[in-house]
């Protein structure tokens, strides 16, 4: 766990609170009771304590600040209408998957920027774990570019790029695993590389912004909707981690974004669904959920984005979530925290924030705006809150100077990045630019560091991998013997993306492994066939699938008890497999590291944080010896014993074996095709 300097001092108490492992309250209470602190004690909310003059807030610098873009950001401003500029402040949707020539998609983005005056997109991707079957890479940026031609001022196009620039399938980009590998990997330089390079990458794609780092400290192992998109639960490695992807970025020509202010760590219910309470005090939020959003303004973040969480402790309003909350954008971050950047809202289509605006689904940009958010993200109703926020300048509500001062910001942010002068990407430069081999195989090193071995019997690993030969070509016999190794995946989606790649690799190491994909659908149908092939089985490995997303907590995690871990059937199989056969199974935790709260009887426990590509193959790696499994858990879980001198063991096999072991690893073509 890499612990660094701090940028801002905070109290000794506050400190000891961040280092603790944060799922021990009664803990919490006695040091704070020894410590005779009253900050995390207080029942009603305080603002936020004055900074000390030692602390020095700067505004976040611009790429080119006082340059020919800031001149010309403010020569626009006075050319631009009320119209024109109440459309600035709007980001709306661009769905890649359904982006083509002549297609809805296309005409309504079109429509869009030319009736509302848009000022920015936001790029969509599929659902996690879906497949994807896009247009040609050039064609899209080739429709990009259209776009951008036909809007009178250029647009500002963001990426909810967590895992890097997605779809890779269409982009052929670099895939990354999810941030909380980088925790585990435990190196602030794999951090800045992710940066540099999806920086780089977007930029050659037409890409500008990047609404990533995800700032959040995952405190609460029961969240659905942050979980592995966090770099981890420690306050301090998280805000070392967001400030180096920030450098990364920034100094690669990219805006970036750290979210979701003040914290959204801390709960247990999806803000896409319905509004989540983070119910601390001042102490706990200044200790833990603040720090790295302080780290992430000292290192110059261009944009932050507010969460639709309710946090009693900075403004006791029941009507209001962060989003919608003056005392928190305005006060806190802006004047308390110091940060002059571009304030942007979280989808306003989510239930979390529109849930509260039933039949006046406009006025949740007015509110969002007044509260002191810039850029209106998503609307459910674009024409009824750009209609909204025109009406509320006009009557006064709005003033035109608060107007004014947020569309400058918008307009200088294009103006550091030069749109003002060139808006179009050059797509015949972009197969220099996009997917390079150095670049795949860092995603790959960064993949390979991060596998964190949790549990281990001593009995199980690393798995001994069988070559082809005369006696194992049995396929056209009439009996065929029994499977030497069994994966079962767990999975949502069984006819999905997840696990295909993982199934391959295990297939190069053991040609005769039967794979059996189960998801909740299917888990009781087929619990039978699983657990006779797990019988008969030299060894067993299940990898679980739960990575977090809106998609699944409003379909496959819905009514479950703990919507962050297995549904129920699969849970109940799981239950089962290890009741029979735990001493030789290996459980691979492809997405939350927290299984083994749920699933006390593992004994054999990989953790990837993450169920990309490049997470599939390196677990494969891992479990047959190939690699170290070097990671440390970037979080707290209990019961997590694995000896040093059996990873030094398992560290030396690695090594022996690394030498002699050929396997094909070039399944990183399979998700992203190669540059033309």
């Amino acid at each position: 766990m890499i612990l660094h300097s701090v940028d801002f001092l905070l109290p000794f108490s506050q400190y000891a609170l961040a280092l603790l492992p944060l799922r021990h309250p009664a803990v919490v209470v006695v040091l704070f009771t020894l410590l005779g602190s009253a900050a995390l004690t207080l029942e009603k909310f305080q603002p936020p304590a004055p900074r000390p003059q030692s602390e020095k807030y700067e505004p976040p610098p611009m790429p080119r600040p006082q340059s020919e873009g800031g001149k010309w950001a403010q020569r626009t401003l006075s050319t631009l209408s009320l119209e024109e500029k109440v459309g600035q402040l709007f980001m709306i949707r661009m769905r890649v998957e359904f982006l083509g020539e002549g297609s809805p998609e296309y005409l309504r983005l079109s429509d869009g920027i030319r009736k509302y005056h848009v000022g920015s997109l936001a790029m969509s991707v599929p659902a996690e774990g879906r497949f994807f079957h896009g247009n040609n890479r050039d064609q899209t940026v080739g429709l990009l570019n259209r776009l951008q031609s036909e809007a009178r001022l250029p647009l500002l196009v963001a990426g909810d790029f967590e895992r890097g620039v997605l779809p890779a399938r269409l982009f052929g980009t670099t895939v990354f695993p999810h941030a909380m590998a980088f925790g585990a990997a435990g190196n602030l330089a794999y951090a800045e590389e992710f940066g540099r390079i999806t920086a780089q990458e977007s930029r050659a794609l037409g890409v500008h912004w990047n609404l990533f780092p995800v700032a959040d400290v995952n405190s609460n192992p029961a969240n659905p909707i942050i979980g592995t998109r966090a770099f981890g639960a420690n306050p301090l490695q998280v805000g070392d981690l967001v400030a180096a992807y920030i450098r990364g970025a920034r100094a690669n020509g990219m805006l970036t974004t750290a979210k979701h202010f003040p914290g959204h760590g801390n709960t247990a219910t999806d803000s896409h669904i319905a509004a989540p309470s983070v119910d601390e005090d001042w102490g706990r939020l200044n200790a833990v959920d603040l720090p790295p959003f302080r780290k992430a303004i000292a290192a110059g973040v261009d944009a932050v984005m507010t969460a639709h969480v309710r946090v009693p402790a900075l403004d006791p309003d029941p009507t209001h979530v962060a989003t919608t909350s003056p005392l928190i954008v305005t006060d806190l971050l802006k004047k308390q925290l110091g940060f002059n950047g571009l304030v942007v809202t979280d989808a306003l289509d989510m239930a979390g924030l529109n849930g509260r605006y039933v039949g006046n689904l406009g006025r949740a940009a007015v509110d969002a705006f007044k509260a002191g958010n810039d850029v209106l993200t998503m609307p459910a109703d674009l024409d009824a809150s750009y209609r909204a926020m025109l009406e509320a300048v006009r009557t006064g509500e709005i003033s035109q100077d608060r107007l004014d001062a947020s569309v400058l910001k918008i307009l200088q942010a294009k103006g550091s990045l030069g749109l003002e002068k060139d808006r179009l990407v050059d797509v015949a430069a972009i197969p220099r630019l996009v997917g390079n081999p150095k670049n795949i195989a860092e995603g790959q090193r960064i993949s390979d560091d991060s596998i964190t071995l949790v549990r281990d019997n001593g009995k199980l690993l690393p798995l001994k991998p069988r070559r082809p030969d005369q006696n194992m070509l049995v396929l056209y016999q009439r009996v065929q013997p029994p499977p030497a190794t069994v994966l079962v995946i767990l999975c949502d989606h069984r006819h999905a993306e997840d696990g295909r790649v993982l199934e391959r690799q295990l297939h190069e190491r053991v040609p005769d492994a039967a794979v059996i994909y189960v998801d909740p659908r299917v888990a009781a149908a087929l619990s039978d066939a699983v657990l006779h092939a797990v019988d008969v089985a030299r060894n067993v490995v299940v990898a679980v699938y739960v990575v977090p997303s809106a998609a699944r907590t409003r379909t496959v995690a819905r009514g479950q008890k703990n919507s962050a871990s297995l549904p129920d059937s699969t849970a109940k199989l799981l239950d089962r497999i290890l009741a029979r056969a735990a001493p030789k199974t290996a459980v691979l935790a492809m997405g939350t590291p927290y299984l083994t709260e749920d699933f006390p009887t593992i004994q054999n426990y990989i953790c990837t944080f993450s169920n990309a590509t490049v997470s599939e193959i390196s677990v494969a790696r891992a479990l047959f010896g190939e690699i170290p499994l070097s990671g440390h858990l970037p979080v707290s879980i209990e019961s997590a014993f694995v000896s040093n001198l059996e990873k030094q063991r398992l560290a030396g096999l690695a090594s022996a074996t690394s030498s002699s072991v050929h396997f094909k690893t070039s399944e990183r073509m399979i998700d992203t095709p190669q540059a033309p």
